[in-house]
């Protein structure tokens, strides 16, 4: 309930941010607005303010701004209700093809630009991430079947260079991939004392960074949290344990943990773990999760995490650079899903932002505003997408005007609009089709 209620109100966010840029720059040039809607729908509260009628509505999927003349024809012949002089001179459709334009564009430009202001308030309350970000590429576990396992990563692989560029710590080297999705990975990587050449091939996934190729940093076999009525809490274990054995396996880092639990498979075991100085032992029988087709005791790592806190001219300088870096990662993904080199199940849609809003509000202020700027650079360029019924799609007739000196016809429009409303449509689809099979499946 809470994953739902947080995605209801983050996702109201972003759309009332879109909306009131169309809004504003209306109201600037002297367009009548008649509806300001968040979401679609039966109606559950209105209230008319002065010219305005203020509605919030049953699906939360979107808004709309409703303006004087909007969507009407050029020629007073395509107008289908003729407008008096006094209603011409505030129609949208009568105003000049600029402040249309800039109506328009306000509702995705508001979008892109609320992370300038999102991202450096929050590095001034402090942002913590984790400690490994800033150390460099050491490997501490490489995932079975993996595309870096193909390519030859061992345990403890240091990377140093992408394709030439040299990468000094884990984070910078997850930047280095992303210019390089679709095309071949180069790395040099330090193997004790000697430097070898490892490749992954033009179809690699490395858009998601290291671990999405299986690479995964050192992490330590200590217990951070525990899940209540799971077998771990209920024999005693504590946050903070150092689970050292299991039986007679030697544990020396969290994924070791992982293999030896799931080769158990039920049977009970014997955990030995380090708890200030004293060795305690524990019998588990591990609980076996349907769902995730996995046995489990019920305790997560523990996280070693960095506060990251700036000062004023710092975290905007910090934050104005984040923007951008986020803005081209939604961009380059865009382009390799076109071109292929990236699959389309890594669309999402409202579940998907739902579940990663859920997420967020359950950690601390700093992470919500980082998954708010986010979510609101990814509305933002995909309302500008030259698809008609979008925001980009209505730009695009207009810069056809501008350049023809003409409207498109009300008859082009029309067919256009069909076309991208299909399109839409089918994208909206595949987008649910993802979410659901990344819950069920």
């Amino acid at each position: 309930m809470v994953t739902v209620v947080s995605g209801i109100l983050m996702l109201g966010v972003l759309v009332f941010i879109h909306e009131f840029g169309h809004f504003s720059v209306a109201k600037l040039t002297g367009v009548k607005v008649l509806k300001f809607s968040l979401g679609f729908g039966p109606r559950l509260f209105s209230y008319k303010w002065g010219e305005t009628e203020y509605q919030l509505c049953l699906i939360p999927l979107g808004g709309y701004v409703q303006m004087l003349g909007e969507g009407v024809g050029e020629t007073e012949e395509e107008t289908e209700q003729p407008l008096t002089a006094e209603e011409r001179q505030r129609s949208f459709a009568h105003k000049s093809i600029q402040q249309r334009m800039a109506i328009v564009a306000a509702g995705p430009v508001m979008n892109l630009l609320l992370p300038l202001l999102l991202l450096p308030l929050a590095y001034m309350v402090g942002v913590n991430v984790p400690a490994y970000l800033d150390e460099p590429a050491c490997i501490g576990y490489v995932v079975d079947g993996s595309e870096a396992q193909r390519a030859g990563f061992v345990v403890g692989d240091c990377i140093e260079a992408v394709n030439n560029v040299i990468v000094p710590t884990w984070s910078s080297t997850d930047k280095a991939l992303i210019p390089n999705v679709g095309g071949l990975l180069k790395l040099s990587v330090k193997r004790s004392d000697e430097i070898v050449q490892l490749q992954f091939p033009p179809e690699n996934g490395s858009l998601e960074g290291l671990q999405s190729l299986g690479l995964l940093p050192q992490q330590d076999a200590v217990v951070g949290s525990l899940r209540d009525n799971m077998p771990a809490v209920k024999v005693g274990m504590q946050g903070g344990d150092r689970i050292v054995k299991i039986n007679s396996t030697a544990i020396t880092s969290w994924y070791d943990l992982h293999t030896v639990i799931q080769d158990l498979a039920g049977e009970k075991a014997d955990f030995t773990v380090l708890r200030n100085g004293n060795q305690l032992h524990f019998n588990i029988v591990a609980q076996r999760d349907d769902a995730k087709k996995m046995w489990l005791i019920g305790i997560s790592p523990q996280q070693n995490l960095t506060l990251k806190q700036y000062s004023v001219s710092g975290a905007i300088k910090t934050g104005f650079k984040r923007t951008f870096e986020l803005v081209d990662l939604t961009l380059v993904f865009l382009r390799k899903m076109v071109s292929g080199h990236v699959s389309a199940a890594n669309i999402g849609g409202p579940i998907m932002v739902m579940q990663i809003a859920g997420q967020a509000v359950q950690t601390d202020f700093s992470t919500i505003l980082t998954v708010l700027s986010f979510l609101s650079i990814q509305l933002g360029i995909l309302n500008l997408l030259p698809i008609p019924v979008l925001d980009g799609g209505h730009l695009f007739f207009n810069f056809i005007e501008l350049i023809m000196k003409k409207p498109v016809s009300l008859r082009t429009r029309e067919m256009m609009q069909q076309l991208g409303l299909g399109l839409l449509l089918m994208l909206m689809l595949l987008a649910f089709y993802n979410d659901i099979v990344r819950i069920f499946l």
